[in-house]
């Protein structure tokens, strides 16, 4: 997942050009094939057999029209544009008529990323179905349709905004906890590596490049907004029973605001507890968990919390 490119005043969302085609060329030289939402919606609902890379593009900033689009044209390289309807056309954001250019490109799915792109996980139901329906009836009006793939404003969701995505009947939706699709995961909380200047790097990029999926059955809580009685959670993944050397699984967490690796224990062999010591105190509390599979190669899950109050 990337935002900005070449706006170098925004690193924490931001991309330089330069950096940006050393990954093109590392997943060239990997080997692994970009491919296109629709191939990735059939693919998903079958057995992967091979490494695909689903590219996508949040807030449709003018940047990456102006810097990245051409790129990915030239190579033929598809991708999803996730839009926040409210901010197009403002200063800094694409217009509709490029917007509308895109769309037209079968290279290109645009995605509905909310009308205002506010912390949405904050606010009560209603108020929520006003923002998304006002992003729809927009969708509608400029482009003909209404996407059905949503991605969370800064990847925050709740048990009550995935609800509403899901009975405004979104196909998939797209967090920002970091990890690799595989048939286990969630539709509607499908993880993805950001990208930026500082999580850009060569050198971890090659590792995620990598990384391998760590399937699970399921994660308590399953509710991502923590409140302050609820905080530090107690994190308990299922796994599935025939998963290899799941006991030398390792996890890290952020809890104190200071990254460490968490105390976990096993029950009943294949369900892991994380025990967490000490209270998230940031507004995002974080755990991956990594596993090694050999000849050089990781297994990765990541979960994040949205902290209420710390």
């Amino acid at each position: 997942m990337y935002h900005r490119f070449d706006e170098n005043k925004y690193p924490s969302t931001n991309i330089r050009n330069e950096i940006f085609f050393k990954h093109l060329e590392e997943i060239n030289n990997s080997e692994i094939e970009f491919i296109t939402f629709k191939k990735f919606e059939k693919l998903i609902k079958t057995k992967i057999e091979k490494k695909y890379i689903l590219l996508t593009i949040d807030d449709a900033f003018e940047s990456f029209y102006i810097n990245a689009w051409p790129i990915l044209k030239n190579k033929k390289i598809p991708f999803i544009l996730f839009v926040s309807t409210r901010e197009v056309g403002n200063y800094g954001y694409m217009t509709w008529d490029q917007i509308k250019e895109l769309s037209k490109s079968s290279l290109v799915t645009i995605g509905n990323h909310s009308h205002s792109h506010e912390y949405l996980i904050n606010w009560s139901e209603d108020k929520i179905k006003n923002d998304l329906n006002t992003s729809i009836k927009i969708f509608k009006n400029e482009l003909g349709y209404s996407p059905k793939i949503f991605s969370y404003p800064f990847g925050e969701y709740s048990t009550n905004l995935k609800k509403i995505v899901m009975d405004l009947n979104f196909n998939f939706a797209f967090g920002q906890h970091s990890g690799v699709i595989d048939l286990t995961k969630d539709f509607h909380e499908l993880p993805r590596f950001p990208i930026n200047e500082k999580y850009g790097e060569i050198k971890r990029f090659k590792s995620i490049l990598q990384t391998l999926p760590l399937p699970y059955k399921k994660i308590t809580p399953e509710n991502r907004y923590i409140k302050k009685d609820d905080n530090p959670p107690e994190v308990k993944i299922e796994f599935f029973k025939n998963l290899i050397n799941v006991k030398n699984i390792n996890c890290y967490s952020n809890e104190g605001n200071i990254w460490r690796k968490s105390n976990i224990k096993f029950i009943n062999n294949n369900e892991l507890m994380i025990l967490l010591e000490e209270k998230f105190k940031s507004e995002r509390g974080r755990i991956n968990c990594s596993l090694w599979a050999g000849e050089g190669k990781w297994r990765w899950l990541g979960i994040q919390y949205v902290i209420a109050e710390y």
